[in-house]
C-alpha cells in the first residue's frame, strides 16, 4: 500500500500540516492547460473552464484527493458538472450525435470508474489515472453539448439534465449507505485528517448526492429560461 500511495498522481497524500504547500506544477499539465486557455480562454466559458481545471489539477485539491475520497468526490463533481459544461459552452453549440448515447456513455464510465478495482488501479497508476480523467471528461462534454445545443428542444434538454443528476445522486446514495469502506487506496490516509475511511466515503457520497445538484439546477434554469425566451419570441 505504501508503494502504491507514493505513485498516486499529485501524491503522496498530504497531511493537514503540508496540504497548502502541495501544489501540482507538472510541466506537461501546465502546458496542456495553457494550450486550452489559448484555444478557448478568450470566451467567458473557456476562461471558466481553465479556472476550474486549475483548481482540480493544480491546486492542493489534487493532492488532497489522493488522501480523502471525499476530496476525490469534489474533484469528480467539479470535472463533470462544472468544467465539462463550461467547456461545452465554449465550443460551437451543436449536437455531436444522439444525446442519449452521450448520456449513456457518460453514466456508464462514471459508474465503471467507481468500481473499487478500477478506482484503486487508476489512483495507483499515472497512465490509468489520466485514462480515467479523459474518459470521464470527454463523454461529459459531449453530453453537455447535447444539452446546450440550440437545435435540441428545451423539454428534451431538461430531461437530460434531470437524468444526469439522478444517476450521479444514485451513485452518491450507494456510496453513502455502503456498510463498509470500498476503496483500499483510501484505507489509511483519512486517519491523518481525523476521519475514518467509512465516514470519508459517506461524506463523498453526500457530496455527489446533495451539492452536485447545484450545477444541474443552474443548467436546468438556463434551459428553462431559453425555452421561455423562445416562447416569448414566438408570441411576438
Amino acid at each position: 500500500m505504501l508503494e502504491t500511495l507514493s505513485v498516486i498522481y499529485c501524491g503522496p497524500p498530504p497531511v493537514p500540516e503540508t496540504v497548502w504547500a502541495s501544489w501540482n506544477l507538472d510541466p506537461a499539465l501546465i502546458l496542456a492547460i495553457a494550450a486550452l486557455a489559448y484555444a478557448t480562454g478568450r470566451t467567458r466559458p473557456g476562461a471558466a473552464t481553465v479556472a476550474v481545471l486549475l483548481v482540480i489539477f493544480v491546486s492542493p485539491l489534487c493532492a488532497l484527493s489522493a488522501a480523502l475520497f471525499s476530496a476525490r468526490a469534489v474533484h469528480h463533481v467539479l470535472l463533470l458538472t462544472v468544467a465539462a459544461p463550461f467547456l461545452a459552452a465554449a465550443l460551437p453549440r451543436r449536437r455531436t450525435g444522439p444525446a442519449t448515447v452521450h448520456f449513456a456513455a457518460s453514466t456508464a464510465l462514471l459508474w465503471a470508474w467507481h468500481a473499487p478495482a478500477a478506482y484503486d488501479l487508476a489512483l495507483g497508476n499515472v497512465a490509468v489515472y489520466w485514462a480515467m480523467q479523459a474518459t470521464l471528461l470527454v463523454p461529459a462534454v459531449l453530453f453537455w453539448r447535447s444539452v446546450l445545443a440550440d437545435d435540441v428542444p428545451a423539454a428534451h434538454s431538461f430531461l437530460l439534465v434531470m437524468a444526469g443528476y439522478l444517476q450521479m445522486a444514485l451513485l452518491g446514495a450507494l456510496l453513502t449507505f455502503a456498510p463498509d469502506p470500498l476503496y483500499e487506496i483510501h484505507q489509511t490516509a483519512p486517519f491523518a485528517w481525523g476521519i475514518a475511511p467509512l465516514a470519508d466515503q459517506q461524506l463523498a457520497g453526500l457530496i455527489m448526492w446533495v451539492p452536485a445538484a447545484i450545477p444541474y439546477a443552474v443548467v436546468g434554469a438556463i434551459v428553462a429560461r431559453r425555452a421561455w425566451m423562445s416562447a416569448r419570441g414566438a408570441e411576438t
